[in-house]
């Protein structure tokens, strides 16, 4: 069950974290893995340990707010794998140039990392994907996202949660216009994952895991796992769906 043999699956952002789990679970259900990181030095990293435990990945480095980059090396990763995407994890979130800062403090030029990062890089992977994806009748598209995106927050997110809300509400219409084709479009909203410890001081993780009902951060493996059924045959019946997993911090 949830098997991907035979599948091509194209994770961004797996060069830590939630995309590093991700990409593993994946490739330990049977799919190659393309390993995307801006930094290639992560990316390789991540392919090199799931190829270790005997699975199959490679790593590729590009930027995917750059429509012309992200489209050649999908290209040249199908190319070396021998098999087209047919599964699309847009894990890529979180802007390098990101401005912490309440939106009153922001500058107008601070407002875009985020939001096309978010938005623009995301679509720009699921347009180098999708065609295939429609004319062979079968795809898979996951796309995280986070709590932020439906909840108002101050904690310095405006830009980041803009984003995320913005591609929540495409990937709706996407599932719609898709799944005619056999391709399904979900998206799974997360909540406070484990490499927050490594941002924020003990007492303020303590403060956030007193409002998780598991009484923790989340699992990068753990999300892996649950993108691996959006991703599998078994998940042929969803699509256009916002999937909170989040230990229970935030409910509807």
């Amino acid at each position: 069950m949830f098997e991907l043999n035979g599948r091509t699956a194209l994770v961004s952002g797996a060069g830590q974290s939630v995309g590093e789990g991700i990409a593993t679970v994946l490739a330990r259900q049977g799919a190659a893995v393309i390993v995307n990181d801006l930094f290639a030095e992560r990316a390789e990293r991540v392919a090199a340990k799931i190829v270790a435990e005997g699975n199959q990945a490679i790593a590729k480095a590009f930027d995917v707010t750059d429509y012309a980059a992200t489209v050649a090396a999908v290209r040249a990763a199908e190319s070396e794998l021998g098999g087209k995407v047919n599964i699309l994890v847009n894990n890529a979130g979180v802007a390098e140039a990101r401005a912490g800062k309440p939106f009153r403090e922001l500058d107008p030029e601070q407002w875009p990392p985020s939001i096309d990062l978010n938005i623009y890089g995301a679509m720009n992977c699921i347009k180098a994907v999708l065609d295939e994806m429609c004319e062979t009748g079968w795809g898979r598209i996951v796309q995280i996202s986070s709590g932020s995106a439906r909840t108002g927050q101050n904690i310095n997110v405006s830009m980041y949660a803009t984003g995320k809300s913005g591609i929540e509400g495409f990937i709706r219409h996407l599932a719609a216009e898709t799944g005619q084709y056999g391709v399904t479009a979900n998206i799974v909203a997360l909540g406070h994952q484990a490499n927050l410890a490594d941002k924020m001081p003990p007492e303020m993780i303590d403060r956030i895991i007193s409002t998780i009902p598991i009484g923790r951060l989340g699992d990068p493996i753990e999300v892996g796992a649950f993108c691996a059924y959006l991703a599998s045959d078994e998940s042929g019946g969803m699509t256009g769906q916002t999937l909170d997993f989040n230990g229970g911090s935030q409910t509807r």
